[in-house]
């Protein structure tokens, strides 16, 4: 009788070890399966980041094109409006010689406008510049933020597989040691 449970004891580790086997070539497989996936993916992404990083110059073209229109409006505007000016200045002359002491006091004064005019419109371009290029740092800033924050996240959801995994192996473990104990 002892030989015939010892023999069944046998056969049963023997399929375990065929099943144990059996199941971490499986497992194997799989991990090889999941590595090359992500491997694949990484490389994805390395070449969509690759081709954004190319599109900077683009981008930084972009921007400069935009301020150097700003400018070159501005300068237009401000000719546009001396051009105006002097037209009016000019035409002017006979009505106010009677009020103002001088021609030249006239075109003081508008020369002072046009000036402030100006000024004005450069001061304004920079703030909007300058309101652009801060949130163009708030992006980038959350873009930051996100990086780290993903980072962490997959760290736990790493960590949390890890805790399964574990459970499982030694729950597996432990039903196998108690299998072979009865």
């Amino acid at each position: 009788m002892s030989t015939k449970r010892h023999d069944r004891k046998d056969e049963e580790s023997n399929e375990i070890d065929s099943t144990t086997t059996t199941e971490q070539q499986y497992q194997q497989e799989q991990q090889q399966a999941v590595n090359k996936a992500l491997d694949e993916t990484r490389d994805n992404i390395k070449k969509t980041t690759n081709e954004a990083r190319k599109e900077i110059p683009r981008y930084t073209q972009i921007v400069n094109d935009y301020q150097e229109n700003t400018i070159q409006a501005i300068r237009e505007i401000t000719d546009n409006f001396v051009d105006s000016q002097k037209d009016i200045i000019v035409n002017s002359f006979r009505l106010w010689s009677d009020w103002v002491s001088s021609p030249r006091q006239i075109a003081e004064n508008y020369g002072k406008i046009v000036s402030s005019f100006a000024d004005n419109a450069v001061a304004a371009t920079r703030v909007v510049n300058n309101t652009l290029f801060a949130n163009l740092d708030s992006v980038n800033t959350s873009v930051q933020h996100t990086k780290e924050n993903v980072k962490e996240l997959s760290k736990i959801g790493a960590n949390t597989v890890k805790t399964f995994q574990q459970v499982s192996s030694d729950n597996i473990h432990n039903k196998t040691r108690t299998s072979s104990t009865n």
